[in-house]
């Protein structure tokens, strides 16, 4: 059975880092293009980052990009979420899921990250 498992939210003030893992299992992980997604309190889902199969074809949403690096260890069949510099607007769950920045499929159970003082 696919399952994927985010991990790594946590509080952290303005300007701080953390690092988001997403672990995949019963899946070909290599195969498939891979997506962050998040949803702010109140708001909806907002697509983040996507990943190509390799490790290329890298795109990210306005409001993180030159903050968050997205990348994957096709190995150890785990995505990641690099972000720095965070705002209390990155507020959010934060999802991995298989799939598009349109079409995403199958995420997790999300991990939770609060920027704030």
């Amino acid at each position: 059975q696919a399952q994927l498992v985010e991990s790594g939210g946590g509080l952290v003030q303005p300007g701080g880092s953390l690092k988001l893992s997403c672990t995949a299992s019963g899946v070909d992980f290599s195969r498939f293009i891979m997506t962050w997604v998040r949803q702010a309190p109140g708001k909806g889902l907002d697509w983040i980052s996507t990943i190509g199969p390799a490790g290329g074809s890298i795109t990210y949403a306005d409001s993180v990009k030159g903050r968050f690096t997205i990348s994957r260890d096709n190995a150890k069949n785990t995505l990641y979420l690099q972000m720095n510099n965070l705002k209390p607007e990155d507020t959010a769950v934060y999802w991995c899921a298989k799939g598009s920045r349109t079409t995403w499929y199958g995420r997790g159970q999300g991990t939770q990250v609060t920027v704030s003082s």
